[in-house]
């Protein structure tokens, strides 16, 4: 296939650009060439900024486009407007917060977020109104190409190269050692998606002329799984303290970000519960656990952004001891 790639050196990107190169695919990356420029030297790049310019795209033609960079409505709806004749197949780039609400996992027919009064033009330092933008946004490519858009909603994309740092965080802090605050019950599931699993799966999926809108995280992982992988892979004594939610609650702990993946507020848990089942009858297929955290610790640093500080975490450590 000729592939077209909106984007393509940043983590999701980079890595559907890899799988689409191994599998012998002819790439062409349109970039801003500000992230990480000095990738794939022998792919073909053009220059430009899709919020302002698409010219350089003119007169060529591709069997389909990638748009891993698509946020605002209005640039999404220009560049699948621009490409209407120059690709047979759009793969938009959407995420799970497309969804109204995540009382309970949602699958791909559950209602989807509305903007509101919410600004329609830029995100919002808070990111409030990136599900809503994303919908309107899948929206927009759905109008243009109808039956030939292929819409993929992943959850949480972990591992080589993640900026988060919100997956990132438990293998790295599991090979610091010692005690290490968790959620419990370890029997309850979080979801992700190894972002090397899903860019090769997105080219699969256009590979086979797939259309139609997925879900794609994994299924759920067991908090205890998670965390045994990450102790074993990186050869620590780290020691897992196992403490409930309303504990952590009552400590003003902060759920997703202050301990990542942890999700026990009743109107979200559902983002950890969303309906894979049409994305893994479509072929995603996932990785060892071990493998994703081997490649997390490789090939991806923590932020300061993401997770418990070492002095909060022993506090809530000695404060669980008195409780």
């Amino acid at each position: 296939m000729r592939l077209l790639v909106l984007g393509g050196t940043k983590f999701l990107g980079r890595a559907t650009v890899e799988a689409a190169l191994e599998r012998g695919h002819e790439l062409t990356l349109f970039t801003r060439g500000e992230t990480n420029p000095e990738l794939f030297p022998n792919v073909e790049k053009l220059r430009g900024d899709r919020t302002q310019e698409l010219s350089q795209l003119d007169g060529r033609t591709w069997d389909a486009v990638v748009d891993t960079s698509g946020y605002l409505p209005g640039v999404v709806r220009r560049s699948a407007e621009a490409l209407r004749g120059s690709v047979d197949r759009y793969l938009f780039v959407s995420s799970v917060s497309v969804y109204a609400t995540f009382a309970e996992g949602p699958n791909e027919d559950s209602p989807r977020a509305e903007l509101g009064d919410l600004p329609l033009d830029e995100m919002l330092p808070d990111y409030s109104n990136y599900g809503p933008l994303k919908a309107l946004s899948e929206d927009a490519v759905w109008g243009v190409y109808g039956e030939r858009a292929l819409i993929v909603r992943p959850g949480l994309i972990v591992g080589p190269h993640d900026p988060t740092g919100r997956f990132t965080y438990w293998p790295h802090r599991a090979a610091r050692g010692g005690e290490m605050v968790v959620p419990a019950p370890p029997e309850r599931t979080v979801q992700f998606v190894d972002v090397r699993d899903l860019g090769a799966w997105m080219v699969d999926l256009l590979e086979r002329g797939k259309s139609g809108a997925f879900n794609a995280t994994r299924s759920g992982v067991a908090w205890r799984a998670l965390i045994e992988s990450a102790i074993e892979v990186t050869g620590s004594d780290t020691e897992p303290v196992w403490i409930p939610d309303e504990f952590l609650q009552r400590h003003e702990v902060g759920e997703w970000m202050e301990v990542p993946l942890w999700l026990a507020d009743p109107e979200w848990v559902g983002m950890n519960q969303a309906d894979v089942s049409r994305a893994e009858a479509a072929g995603l297929k996932h990785r060892d656990l071990a493998d994703t955290i081997r490649g997390t610790l490789d090939d991806a640093e923590t932020t300061e952004e993401a997770g418990l500080k070492p002095e909060r975490e022993r506090d809530l450590i000695e404060a669980w001891r008195r409780d």
